[in-house]
């Protein structure tokens, strides 16, 4: 599982403390596992994303926070426990895999094709194919899928309930239209899920746009240029741009991933919505 950014000792503390453990032996007995296992979790800096998920199913803990320690601790009242804990969830995960969680994966992240999800997380196409043949249960994608847009960790994981509402029903989360930037296509592409918290104001026409490498969230409601970024279409292109008034009704026009700019007439350009938080995917 990809924990590189916390030690493994620290995620396994917030595993332990979301479960209302004290010690090892406890999560051992409740997962159905040998003692050992987390011994070796612990010496390889590693917790399995399987346990991780798990943990976040029975518990009610916010994923981000068990695998980056971010966030507050969240075990919502508002948030339904399931009926499946323990054991018996996780082999309802683990029957759960191939080519089922491949296809739930692909729609969390709005994808029509294996090819745009391996460019994304730089997976082979041979590696998911082994998903499918296998029936293997992809651990460590589901946690960053769910990470990254937001669905609901029990449909990601067992394909049951819904996709967004199990986890997302309190109010600090608000579900945005997804766009997708295509070969200068804008393409409406399912729903992302975000914190509220991260908004100025989440009343306004908010949507998500995304050209895989960097994504946006865009206030179509706004479309009075003025100094800032935006999302514009020039001559049927959709694109992001840092914008420039100057005089003479004309605009500096320069591309947010370039130095190429150029000057042009307000009116030579369509603004579908000015910008309000970029995402930059390292």
């Amino acid at each position: 599982m990809g924990t590189e950014d916390e030690r493994a000792e620290a995620v396994l503390q917030r595993i332990l403390s979301s479960y209302g453990f004290t010690m090892q032996k406890e999560l051992s007995e409740k997962l159905d596992i040998a003692r050992n296992n987390i011994s070796g979790w612990l010496q390889r800096n590693s917790i399995p994303a399987s346990v991780i998920l798990q943990c976040a199913l029975d518990t009610g803990a916010d994923v981000n926070w068990l695998v980056k320690g971010e966030l507050k601790k969240v075990s919502f009242d508002s948030v339904r426990r399931h009926e499946l804990q323990g054991k018996d969830l996780f082999d309802l995960m683990m029957s759960s895999g191939g080519k089922s969680v491949l296809r739930r994966i692909l729609d969390a992240y709005g994808f029509t094709t294996q090819k745009q999800l391996g460019d994304l997380l730089d997976i082979s196409s041979g590696t998911m194919s082994a998903w499918v043949r296998r029936d293997f249960f992809p651990g460590d994608v589901v946690v960053a899928c769910a990470l990254d847009t937001g669905v609901s960790l029990l449909w990601l994981a067992t394909g049951q309930g819904d996709k967004y509402k199990e986890e997302h029903s309190n109010e600090s989360f608000k579900q945005l239209t997804k766009f997708v930037i295509n070969t200068g296509n804008l393409i409406e592409s399912g729903k992302w899920v975000v914190d509220t918290e991260l908004l100025d104001d989440p009343t306004e026409d908010l949507n998500y746009v995304t050209n895989n490498k960097f994504s946006w969230i865009v206030d179509f409601s706004s479309n009075d240029i003025s100094n800032g970024r935006w999302l514009l279409s020039i001559d049927g292109d959709h694109n992001v741009y840092d914008v420039i008034r100057i005089p003479g009704n004309k605009i500096i026009v320069k591309n947010h991933e370039s130095t190429s700019e150029f000057t042009c007439a307000m009116g030579d350009v369509q603004c579908v919505g000015m910008v309000i938080v970029t995402i930059i995917k390292n």
